[in-house]
Parts: C-alpha cells; structure tokens; sequence
C-alpha cells in the first residue's frame, strides 16, 4: 500500500496538568500543521487538507532524501538561531522554515496507525537518525511529572505542552488521548467584518471576529492590535472583495459597532488574547496572523475538557 493522506489527530483542551504515568510529554509547536506524504515525489498537505509543497519545497525535497515511503506528521515553523518561532513569525515570509515531526503513520508499505505511540515514536526516531539538514527534525519527548515539565515550558515562553498517552493508535479526528496543554490563549477566529480606521490608523481599525456554535457565527468581539501598515493594507484588500450588506454574526451585537463594513466569513485569523470574559468576548485581543490550513466552519471556540 502507497503512502496516501491521513486526516490528522487532534488534540483536545484540556485544563489538567497533572497526569500520571503512561503520558509522553512534547512541546506545543506554534506553526501549521503538516502532513508530508509520499516517497520520491513527497507533497505537503494542511489538516483541510491544501497542498502547500510548493510553499515550503526544500522540506519537500528533505523528506524525499529519506528514500521511503512514508506519511510523516509534524507542524512547520519558523527557525532562528535552531529554535522554533511562534506562529506570527510564520507569517512574515521568513525563509528558515523547518517541519518538526513527532509521528510517522505510514512507512514502506506498512500502515502503522494501529500501533501504540511509543513504537511510531522509535520508528521515527530510527527514520531521522541521521539528520536531515535545517529543515527537518524530531520533536523531542519526555515521561514524567508533568506540572513540573509545564511550568517549566511556560516559564521558558513556550506556548505549552502536547500530552499523549504512550500506547495510544493513531486514530484521525479529535482526541482526549492527545491534550493541549496551554500557556497562553489563543486560537482561531473567524473575520466576519471590520471597521473603519480612526486617527494615524491607515487601511482599517479593527477585525470583528467571531466563532461557530451550532452552526451560527457568534460575534466574540473587536481586534485592533498586531497590525503593522503593510497587515492593514493586506487584511483590507482581501476583505474588501469578501465584503456583504449585512452582519454574519447571528446575534445581535451590543453595543453596537460604530464605522463597521461586513465579510463574507472566509478568513481565519490566528488571536492571541488573556481570556474570554462571561459574555462570551475576547479580552486583550492581538492579532497573530490568518490561516488558509482551517477551514471558517470549523472554528469553535475551544474549552477545557
């Protein structure tokens, strides 16, 4: 059987810190995620899945050097100084892009989902062994005390941890057998609109911004800062073509948004922010960057399990 995509496993919220034996513990990445699939010719895929191989060829060409026929899962970041960066550095055309795997799913033939975690974890760890240049590396893991390793991981600035049970397949979709670990808020937003700019503000204000429940984009609130002039320009030519008469929001919003022009809700923007207030808002919202690798309807404000 030929290496083919895989809808990926999700890691589900989770505001439990300390977990016990029979847990694997890696960093949290803060890229896109990546599916790299294939032998000789290897194609990148998103989790919607979009091909992006000929966004980050030379990672393409690292996992060809492999010689096998593989589906490798990972997240793609940007690097400086050998550290990964956070997602809004992705955003900025950097030329130093890495795929950080952490599981191999199907190799020569062999579809290794029904595996437990550690032995896909050994296999990789065999399949990289040698290095593949600056582009393509292992995550690393760790067992054991878990509080501890996640707050180390947030005194260090990362954004948090990936929790995995050790014997765990692999099995596509969302997961409580994966958990996130979380530092920092901050998740994926829906543009549905945005406003006109006011003072020394060019292109536009801010971003109204929203999630789905039930099937309705709920308005969760404004975001003005992140933007640099060249963001503004950007966001305001591609939201104007997407732009509609009416609110997307199925609720009514209070109070009410002065200077605003409405979307199609097309866009997703990465925010980061400090916490979701009772009624349902962002607070301290920051823009970080849109995202073609989720698809709008599938943006759901995320929660603790």
């Amino acid at each position: 059987m030929r290496a083919a995509f895989v809808p990926p496993m999700l890691a589900t919220l989770s505001d439990e810190r300390s977990l016990g034996d029979g847990w694997l513990l890696e960093r949290k990445l803060d890229g896109i995620r990546c599916l790299a699939v294939g032998a000789g010719d290897v194609r990148l895929f998103t989790r919607t899945p979009l091909d992006v191989t000929a966004r980050w060829p030379r990672i393409a060409e690292a996992v060809a050097a492999l010689g096998r026929d593989v589906v490798l899962d990972g997240e793609v970041v940007a690097m400086a100084r050998g550290e990964p960066l956070g997602f809004q550095s992705l955003q900025e055309h950097v030329e130093r892009v890495a795929l950080w795997a952490f599981d191999v799913i199907h190799l020569d033939g062999a579809d290794l989902r029904s595996q437990p975690l550690r032995e896909r974890r050994d296999a990789l760890a065999e399949l990289l062994a040698g290095g593949r240049g600056d582009v393509l590396y292992a995550t690393e893991s760790w067992e054991g005390d878990s509080e501890q390793r996640y707050e180390d991981a947030c005194r260090a600035g990362w954004e948090g941890l990936i929790a995995k049970r050790i014997d765990s397949p692999y099995v596509s979709g969302r997961s409580k057998d994966w958990l996130k670990l979380k530092c920092l808020a901050e998740q994926e937003l829906v543009v549905g609109g945005w406003t006109e700019p006011r003072g020394s503000r060019t292109s536009l204000g801010a971003l109204l911004v929203g999630v789905y429940e039930d099937g309705r984009l709920r308005y969760a609130g404004k975001v003005g800062t992140g933007f640099d002039r060249a963001t503004l320009a950007d966001l305001l030519e591609r939201l104007r073509p997407l732009e509609r008469p009416a609110s997307p929001f199925a609720d009514e919003i209070k109070p009410r948004v002065t200077g605003a022009h409405w979307a199609e809700p097309r866009l997703v923007a990465q925010i980061a922010f400090q916490e979701w207030t009772s009624a349902g808002r962002l607070r301290q919202p920051r823009y970080l960057g849109l995202r073609d690798d989720k698809a709008p309807a599938d943006v759901v404000r995320e929660r603790p399990a």
